[in-house]
């Protein structure tokens, strides 16, 4: 009896032992996402079907419902890596932040003005009020770009309001505070009792607007640090870009349940409009983050930026090389 016990006993630290081995492989890290539109699938998706597990990460991936305090999270170390927009990087590194983006998923901006029923035209438009979230945030560059885009100016032509993030501004669009508010696509389909219309579109542009939206970001100490841990985590998301542009109704699922709503016609078009523009190799536009250092240096007269002096997306590189990429999409 005694003997049998010992082997009991001994089993069962053999387990315990393999347990923790098995945990310990995992390296634990926090991530952000700033939407749960599909734009942001990438992220949710990786975490969902354990793309981060498969490579190496016990992750803990954070909703952040802004680009802003996304970057000052990513800022303070809270999170080591997480997404962001160009626009936001440009400004906090002109700031003197050390951020560095280093893989983006999606290097446009697919949103829609939406108005008040009423407003037909752009000069209907002009002098009234648009929601963003906050001032440099992707939906803050997306109001510039759609304003801009009906041949008016914003601020000067069409005050834009920082209202807060999209159930904000669905309420101050109701109660007519603004006239309306930029929004992913497919949103629309949601605003129900909501007399609306799409008065422009980034869709609508002859030439795809160039903007680094969806995009894994860092502080440059971290890559420097910990780069086999961004390897990982851009691993992750290249797989999940992967099963969202090729699993249409796994993923649509998956974006059901982040969005906490089942809208047929809601899931149909925000997956067609992104999964389409989900680039298959995540390098970082460089036409459009030079655009967005422009924009950022126009804030602050004599500071200077270089696009190498916030962008590396080598890991990508090396991963396209190597023919990791290519085995995915086979």
């Amino acid at each position: 009896m005694g003997r049998v016990m010992v082997r009991v006993m001994l089993v069962l630290l053999l387990g315990w032992f393999w347990f923790q081995t098995q945990a310990g492989a995992q390296e634990r890290i926090k991530l952000d996402y700033s939407s749960v539109d599909a734009s942001n699938a990438a992220w949710y998706t990786a975490q969902e079907m354990g793309f981060f597990k498969k490579n190496g990460l016990d992750s803990e991936l954070i909703f952040i419902p802004s680009t802003t305090t996304a970057v000052s999270s990513i800022i303070a170390g809270d999170i080591p890596i997480g997404n962001a927009s160009g626009g936001g990087v440009a400004s906090a590194v002109v700031g003197g932040a050390n951020l560095v983006m280093v893989a983006c998923m999606l290097n446009t901006l697919p949103y829609e003005l939406v108005v008040q029923e009423s407003i037909k035209t752009a000069e209907d438009l002009r002098g009234k009020n648009i929601g963003i979230s906050r001032i440099g945030s992707a939906s803050d560059v997306a109001a510039r770009v759609l304003i801009k885009g009906l041949g008016l100016e914003p601020v000067k032509d069409v005050p834009i309001l920082q209202v807060g993030g999209a159930p904000e501004r669905a309420g101050a669009f109701r109660g007519g505070r603004i006239a309306g508010f930029p929004s992913p696509p497919g949103i629309i389909q949601l605003a129900q009792g909501m007399p609306h219309r799409v008065l422009i579109s980034t869709a609508d542009f002859q030439k795809r607007f160039e903007f680094p939206y969806i995009c894994a970001t860092t502080t440059k100490s971290f890559l420097s640090s910990r780069r086999e841990t961004v390897r990982r985590v851009i691993m992750g998301l290249i797989e999940a870009t992967h099963f969202f542009k090729t699993r249409k109704e796994e993923s649509k699922r998956i974006l059901a349940k982040y969005n906490r709503q089942n809208n047929p016609a809601y899931l149909e078009s925000a997956y067609v409009a992104v999964a389409k523009l989900y680039d298959r190799v995540p390098l970082v536009t460089r036409e459009g983050m030079e655009i967005q250092i422009k924009e950022a240096l126009a804030r602050k007269p004599g500071a200077t930026l270089r696009v190498e002096e916030l962008v590396d997306d080598s890991i990508v590189r090396e991963l396209e090389k190597s023919g990791f990429i290519d085995k995915i999409y086979k």
